[in-house]
Protein backbone atom coordinates (compact mmCIF):
# COMPACT_ATOMS: atom_id res chain seq x y z
CA UNK A 1 0.00 0.00 0.00
CA UNK A 2 1.58 3.30 -1.20
CA UNK A 3 3.04 5.52 2.02
CA UNK A 4 0.00 8.36 2.75
CA UNK A 5 -0.25 10.84 5.31
CA UNK A 6 -2.99 12.36 6.95
CA UNK A 7 -3.47 15.99 9.02
CA UNK A 8 -5.96 16.64 11.85
CA UNK A 9 -7.12 19.56 12.51
CA UNK A 10 -8.84 20.42 15.87
CA UNK A 11 -9.67 24.36 16.92
CA UNK A 12 -9.08 24.90 20.65
CA UNK A 13 -11.96 25.75 23.03
CA UNK A 14 -13.96 26.57 19.70
CA UNK A 15 -17.37 27.92 21.08
CA UNK A 16 -15.45 29.98 23.39
CA UNK A 17 -12.58 30.94 20.93
CA UNK A 18 -15.24 32.75 18.44
CA UNK A 19 -16.79 34.26 21.48
CA UNK A 20 -13.66 35.75 23.07
CA UNK A 21 -12.68 37.16 19.64
CA UNK A 22 -16.04 39.01 19.62
CA UNK A 23 -15.67 39.99 23.56
CA UNK A 24 -11.76 41.28 23.83
CA UNK A 25 -13.02 42.32 27.89
CA UNK A 26 -13.86 38.68 28.79
CA UNK A 27 -9.97 37.46 27.99
CA UNK A 28 -8.84 36.37 31.39
CA UNK A 29 -11.70 35.66 33.62
CA UNK A 30 -13.55 32.12 33.72
CA UNK A 31 -15.79 32.14 30.94
CA UNK A 32 -18.27 29.27 29.42
CA UNK A 33 -20.48 28.42 27.21
CA UNK A 34 -24.00 26.75 28.33
CA UNK A 35 -27.41 26.16 26.61
CA UNK A 36 -28.69 27.62 30.10
CA UNK A 37 -28.00 30.72 31.41
CA UNK A 38 -29.10 30.07 34.84
CA UNK A 39 -27.48 26.90 36.73
CA UNK A 40 -30.27 23.92 36.18
CA UNK A 41 -30.31 20.38 36.78
CA UNK A 42 -30.26 20.13 32.59
CA UNK A 43 -27.83 23.35 31.92
CA UNK A 44 -24.58 21.78 30.68
CA UNK A 45 -21.13 23.33 29.65
CA UNK A 46 -20.98 23.19 26.16
CA UNK A 47 -17.03 24.72 26.39
CA UNK A 48 -14.87 26.57 28.90
CA UNK A 49 -12.13 29.01 28.72
CA UNK A 50 -8.53 28.01 30.24
CA UNK A 51 -9.23 29.92 32.90
CA UNK A 52 -12.40 27.86 33.91
CA UNK A 53 -10.79 24.70 33.23
CA UNK A 54 -8.28 25.79 35.84
CA UNK A 55 -11.17 25.63 38.05
CA UNK A 56 -11.96 22.06 37.32
CA UNK A 57 -14.67 22.53 35.15
CA UNK A 58 -15.14 20.72 31.89
CA UNK A 59 -17.37 20.23 29.09
CA UNK A 60 -20.88 18.05 29.23
CA UNK A 61 -20.00 19.26 33.02
CA UNK A 62 -23.79 20.17 34.93
CA UNK A 63 -24.05 24.43 35.03
CA UNK A 64 -24.90 23.62 38.72
CA UNK A 65 -21.96 21.82 39.16
CA UNK A 66 -19.77 24.44 37.22
CA UNK A 67 -21.17 27.72 39.27
CA UNK A 68 -19.74 25.90 42.53
CA UNK A 69 -16.57 25.14 41.35
CA UNK A 70 -16.48 28.85 40.56
CA UNK A 71 -18.61 31.14 41.93
CA UNK A 72 -17.57 34.25 39.77
CA UNK A 73 -17.85 32.06 36.08
CA UNK A 74 -19.48 34.21 32.95
CA UNK A 75 -22.18 32.34 31.37
CA UNK A 76 -22.94 32.77 27.99
CA UNK A 77 -25.64 31.65 25.12
CA UNK A 78 -24.51 29.99 22.40
CA UNK A 79 -24.30 31.69 19.53
CA UNK A 80 -24.72 29.12 16.65
CA UNK A 81 -24.35 31.07 13.56
CA UNK A 82 -21.22 32.70 14.60
CA UNK A 83 -19.77 29.76 15.16
CA UNK A 84 -20.48 28.32 12.04
CA UNK A 85 -19.30 31.44 10.09
CA UNK A 86 -16.19 30.56 11.46
CA UNK A 87 -16.26 27.05 10.61
CA UNK A 88 -17.04 27.90 7.04
CA UNK A 89 -13.97 30.48 7.36
CA UNK A 90 -12.37 27.36 8.99
CA UNK A 91 -13.18 24.81 6.13
CA UNK A 92 -12.40 27.70 3.22
CA UNK A 93 -8.45 27.89 4.58
CA UNK A 94 -8.51 23.82 4.75
CA UNK A 95 -9.73 23.65 1.39
CA UNK A 96 -6.86 25.71 -0.01
CA UNK A 97 -4.68 23.15 0.69
CA UNK A 98 -6.67 20.01 -0.56
CA UNK A 99 -10.20 19.21 -2.11
CA UNK A 100 -9.37 15.63 0.69
CA UNK A 101 -11.18 17.58 3.45
CA UNK A 102 -13.35 15.47 5.77
CA UNK A 103 -15.01 17.77 8.60
CA UNK A 104 -16.14 16.10 11.87
CA UNK A 105 -18.44 19.02 13.54
CA UNK A 106 -17.79 22.28 13.51
CA UNK A 107 -14.56 22.30 14.69
CA UNK A 108 -12.48 19.20 13.48
CA UNK A 109 -11.11 17.90 10.40
CA UNK A 110 -8.95 15.76 8.53
CA UNK A 111 -6.67 16.42 5.23
CA UNK A 112 -4.93 13.94 3.68
CA UNK A 113 -1.89 15.06 1.68
CA UNK A 114 1.46 14.42 -0.12
CA UNK A 115 3.49 12.87 2.25
CA UNK A 116 6.45 15.10 1.37
CA UNK A 117 4.85 18.38 1.98
CA UNK A 118 2.83 17.06 5.42
CA UNK A 119 4.82 18.92 7.69
CA UNK A 120 5.40 22.00 5.63
CA UNK A 121 1.23 22.21 5.20
CA UNK A 122 0.17 21.18 8.84
CA UNK A 123 2.56 23.94 10.24
CA UNK A 124 1.39 26.39 7.85
CA UNK A 125 -2.60 25.55 8.71
CA UNK A 126 -2.13 26.53 11.74
CA UNK A 127 0.06 29.51 11.30
CA UNK A 128 -3.26 31.03 8.94
CA UNK A 129 -6.03 30.06 11.72
CA UNK A 130 -4.01 31.91 14.18
CA UNK A 131 -3.04 34.71 11.42
CA UNK A 132 -6.51 34.70 9.51
CA UNK A 133 -9.15 34.09 12.62
CA UNK A 134 -7.16 34.91 15.42
CA UNK A 135 -7.80 31.32 16.85
CA UNK A 136 -5.47 28.46 17.78
CA UNK A 137 -5.44 24.95 16.46
CA UNK A 138 -3.75 21.76 17.31
CA UNK A 139 -2.17 19.72 14.74
CA UNK A 140 -1.36 15.89 14.23
CA UNK A 141 0.36 14.61 11.36
CA UNK A 142 0.62 10.76 10.67
CA UNK A 143 0.10 7.79 8.37
CA UNK A 144 -3.45 7.49 9.13
CA UNK A 145 -6.73 8.86 10.32
CA UNK A 146 -6.24 7.16 13.60
CA UNK A 147 -2.72 8.13 14.13
CA UNK A 148 -3.37 11.64 13.15
CA UNK A 149 -5.41 11.89 15.62
CA UNK A 150 -3.72 10.75 18.53
CA UNK A 151 -0.94 12.45 17.66
CA UNK A 152 -3.08 15.59 17.51
CA UNK A 153 -4.21 15.41 20.89
CA UNK A 154 -1.04 14.80 22.02
CA UNK A 155 -0.03 18.28 22.97
CA UNK A 156 -3.40 20.68 23.61
CA UNK A 157 -3.95 23.34 23.15
CA UNK A 158 -1.98 25.11 20.36
CA UNK A 159 -0.03 22.08 19.58
CA UNK A 160 1.79 20.01 17.06
CA UNK A 161 2.81 16.97 16.83
CA UNK A 162 4.30 14.20 14.14
CA UNK A 163 3.53 10.12 14.59
CA UNK A 164 6.32 8.90 12.29
CA UNK A 165 5.34 5.34 11.10
CA UNK A 166 8.63 3.71 12.80
CA UNK A 167 7.58 5.20 15.95
CA UNK A 168 4.03 4.38 15.61
CA UNK A 169 4.96 1.16 18.50
CA UNK A 170 6.62 3.04 20.91
CA UNK A 171 4.19 6.11 21.20
CA UNK A 172 1.09 3.67 21.35
CA UNK A 173 2.60 0.86 24.24
CA UNK A 174 2.05 2.91 26.93
CA UNK A 175 -1.19 4.71 26.24
CA UNK A 176 -4.24 3.54 27.76
CA UNK A 177 -6.79 1.49 25.93
CA UNK A 178 -9.42 4.30 25.94
CA UNK A 179 -7.59 6.14 23.93
CA UNK A 180 -8.28 4.00 20.78
CA UNK A 181 -11.50 4.51 18.91
CA UNK A 182 -14.02 2.28 19.16
CA UNK A 183 -13.30 2.02 22.75
CA UNK A 184 -16.30 3.29 25.08
CA UNK A 185 -17.19 2.32 28.47
CA UNK A 186 -18.05 -1.22 27.61
CA UNK A 187 -15.20 -2.43 25.72
CA UNK A 188 -12.58 -0.65 28.56
CA UNK A 189 -14.09 -2.28 31.56
CA UNK A 190 -14.00 -5.77 29.41
CA UNK A 191 -11.07 -5.11 28.28
CA UNK A 192 -9.37 -4.33 32.12
CA UNK A 193 -12.01 -7.75 33.14
CA UNK A 194 -9.06 -9.14 30.57
CA UNK A 195 -6.15 -7.45 32.28
CA UNK A 196 -5.54 -5.22 29.12
CA UNK A 197 -5.02 -1.92 30.43
CA UNK A 198 -2.66 -0.81 27.80
CA UNK A 199 -2.66 -0.24 23.70
CA UNK A 200 0.59 -2.06 24.16
CA UNK A 201 -0.85 -5.21 25.95
CA UNK A 202 -3.88 -5.09 23.48
CA UNK A 203 -1.58 -5.42 20.78
CA UNK A 204 0.59 -8.18 22.15
CA UNK A 205 -3.40 -10.36 22.55
CA UNK A 206 -3.92 -12.76 20.04
CA UNK A 207 -6.24 -11.86 17.53
CA UNK A 208 -8.14 -15.85 18.50
CA UNK A 209 -8.80 -14.18 21.94
CA UNK A 210 -10.18 -10.90 21.14
CA UNK A 211 -12.81 -13.05 18.88
CA UNK A 212 -13.98 -14.79 21.82
CA UNK A 213 -14.57 -11.80 23.57
CA UNK A 214 -15.86 -8.77 21.07
CA UNK A 215 -17.15 -11.10 18.01
CA UNK A 216 -14.94 -10.65 14.76
CA UNK A 217 -15.54 -7.06 13.56
CA UNK A 218 -14.71 -5.47 17.08
CA UNK A 219 -11.60 -7.65 17.37
CA UNK A 220 -10.19 -7.12 14.04
CA UNK A 221 -10.84 -3.98 14.63
CA UNK A 222 -9.13 -3.41 17.93
CA UNK A 223 -6.29 -5.93 16.25
CA UNK A 224 -5.23 -3.10 13.90
CA UNK A 225 -5.63 0.10 15.94
CA UNK A 226 -3.75 -1.35 18.95
CA UNK A 227 -0.77 -1.71 15.77
CA UNK A 228 -1.51 1.97 14.81
CA UNK A 229 -3.24 0.82 11.17
CA UNK A 230 -6.04 2.21 10.04
CA UNK A 231 -7.18 2.10 6.27
CA UNK A 232 -9.98 3.96 6.49
CA UNK A 233 -10.22 7.16 3.85
CA UNK A 234 -10.49 10.81 4.32
CA UNK A 235 -14.09 11.46 2.92
CA UNK A 236 -14.79 14.67 1.90
CA UNK A 237 -18.72 15.42 2.96
CA UNK A 238 -18.83 19.36 1.43
CA UNK A 239 -18.86 19.77 -2.02
CA UNK A 240 -18.65 23.47 -3.85
CA UNK A 241 -22.07 25.19 -4.21
CA UNK A 242 -23.49 22.79 -1.31
CA UNK A 243 -25.18 23.27 1.79
CA UNK A 244 -23.98 21.23 4.86
CA UNK A 245 -25.37 21.11 8.55
CA UNK A 246 -23.98 18.01 10.80
CA UNK A 247 -23.42 17.59 14.54
CA UNK A 248 -21.67 15.79 16.76
CA UNK A 249 -23.40 14.10 19.84
CA UNK A 250 -22.13 14.92 23.12
CA UNK A 251 -22.32 10.90 23.99
CA UNK A 252 -22.24 8.43 21.27
CA UNK A 253 -25.67 6.88 20.72
CA UNK A 254 -27.74 4.33 18.97
CA UNK A 255 -31.23 6.24 20.27
CA UNK A 256 -32.76 6.13 17.38
CA UNK A 257 -35.52 9.26 18.46
CA UNK A 258 -32.54 10.94 19.10
CA UNK A 259 -31.13 11.18 15.93
CA UNK A 260 -34.48 11.45 14.05
CA UNK A 261 -35.12 14.56 15.84
CA UNK A 262 -31.14 15.83 15.30
CA UNK A 263 -31.56 14.92 11.44
CA UNK A 264 -35.13 16.68 11.45
CA UNK A 265 -33.67 20.21 13.29
CA UNK A 266 -30.88 19.68 10.19
CA UNK A 267 -32.93 19.53 7.23
CA UNK A 268 -35.31 22.27 8.53
CA UNK A 269 -31.96 24.29 8.84
CA UNK A 270 -31.14 23.57 5.72
CA UNK A 271 -34.10 23.97 3.75
CA UNK A 272 -34.48 27.13 5.79
CA UNK A 273 -31.05 27.91 4.15
CA UNK A 274 -32.51 26.78 0.63
CA UNK A 275 -35.58 29.38 0.79
CA UNK A 276 -33.65 32.20 1.95
CA UNK A 277 -31.19 32.22 -0.64
CA UNK A 278 -34.45 32.12 -3.25
CA UNK A 279 -32.62 28.04 -4.20
CA UNK A 280 -33.76 24.81 -4.67
CA UNK A 281 -31.55 21.33 -3.98
CA UNK A 282 -31.51 18.94 -6.79
CA UNK A 283 -29.62 15.92 -4.62
CA UNK A 284 -30.00 15.20 -0.42
CA UNK A 285 -27.45 13.49 1.26
CA UNK A 286 -26.66 12.07 5.21
CA UNK A 287 -23.85 11.38 6.44
CA UNK A 288 -23.53 9.13 9.75
CA UNK A 289 -20.22 8.60 12.14
CA UNK A 290 -20.15 5.65 14.21
CA UNK A 291 -18.29 6.07 17.63
CA UNK A 292 -14.94 4.16 15.82
CA UNK A 293 -15.19 7.11 13.11
CA UNK A 294 -16.49 4.54 10.33
CA UNK A 295 -18.45 7.03 7.77
CA UNK A 296 -21.12 6.40 5.41
CA UNK A 297 -22.65 8.88 3.39
CA UNK A 298 -26.09 7.63 1.63
CA UNK A 299 -27.81 10.14 -1.30
CA UNK A 300 -30.35 10.73 -2.97
CA UNK A 301 -31.64 12.65 -6.30
CA UNK A 302 -34.76 13.94 -6.68
CA UNK A 303 -36.82 14.20 -9.97
CA UNK A 304 -37.61 17.78 -9.71
CA UNK A 305 -35.23 20.30 -7.73
CA UNK A 306 -37.31 21.21 -4.49
CA UNK A 307 -36.86 23.35 -1.52
CA UNK A 308 -40.13 21.96 0.28
CA UNK A 309 -39.18 20.83 3.87
CA UNK A 310 -41.98 17.83 3.24
CA UNK A 311 -39.92 16.59 0.41
CA UNK A 312 -36.37 16.58 1.51
CA UNK A 313 -37.30 15.18 5.51
CA UNK A 314 -39.08 12.27 3.32
CA UNK A 315 -35.60 12.05 1.34
CA UNK A 316 -33.90 12.16 4.98
CA UNK A 317 -35.52 9.30 5.88
CA UNK A 318 -35.66 7.19 2.87
CA UNK A 319 -32.28 7.67 3.24
CA UNK A 320 -31.67 6.52 6.72
CA UNK A 321 -33.71 3.46 6.69
CA UNK A 322 -30.87 2.23 4.50
CA UNK A 323 -28.15 2.77 7.31
CA UNK A 324 -27.43 0.83 10.32
CA UNK A 325 -28.02 2.46 14.12
CA UNK A 326 -27.65 -0.40 15.99
CA UNK A 327 -24.03 0.84 16.26
CA UNK A 328 -23.16 4.04 18.39
CA UNK A 329 -23.50 6.81 16.24
CA UNK A 330 -21.29 10.01 16.75
CA UNK A 331 -21.85 12.14 14.44
CA UNK A 332 -24.55 12.79 12.36
CA UNK A 333 -24.99 15.51 9.24
CA UNK A 334 -27.58 16.70 6.13
CA UNK A 335 -26.33 18.20 2.80
CA UNK A 336 -28.07 19.72 0.00
CA UNK A 337 -26.28 20.15 -3.32
CA UNK A 338 -26.97 20.09 -6.76
CA UNK A 339 -28.31 23.54 -6.11
CA UNK A 340 -30.47 25.82 -8.54
CA UNK A 341 -31.58 29.38 -8.43
CA UNK A 342 -35.23 29.54 -8.23
CA UNK A 343 -36.35 31.46 -11.94
CA UNK A 344 -37.49 35.02 -10.84
CA UNK A 345 -41.39 36.06 -11.81
CA UNK A 346 -41.45 38.20 -14.80
CA UNK A 347 -43.62 41.49 -14.55
CA UNK A 348 -44.50 44.19 -16.63
CA UNK A 349 -46.22 47.64 -15.72
CA UNK A 350 -48.99 46.02 -17.27
CA UNK A 351 -49.18 42.48 -15.71
CA UNK A 352 -48.33 40.77 -18.74
CA UNK A 353 -44.95 39.45 -19.89
CA UNK A 354 -42.87 40.99 -22.12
Amino acid sequence: MAERAVIYVKMDSFFIGVELAGKPHLKGRPVVVSSEEVPSKRGTVLSASCEARRKGIKRGMTLRTARRLCQDIVILPPDFEAYERMSERFLTILSGFTPLVETFGLDIAFLEVNPVDAVRVGKEIKKRIRHTLSLTASVGVAPNKLLSCLAGEMKRPDGFSVIDRRDVEKILQGLPVRRLWGVGDKVEKRLRFLGINTVGELSRTPLEHLERNFGKDLARMLHNYSRGMDESPVVPFHEPDSITREVVFEHDTSDMYLIKETLYGLTKDVTGRLRNSSSRTGTIAIKVRYHDFNTLTEEKTFPEPTDSLNDIWSGVLELLSKIDISRKVRLVGVRASDIKKRPKPLHSATGTCP
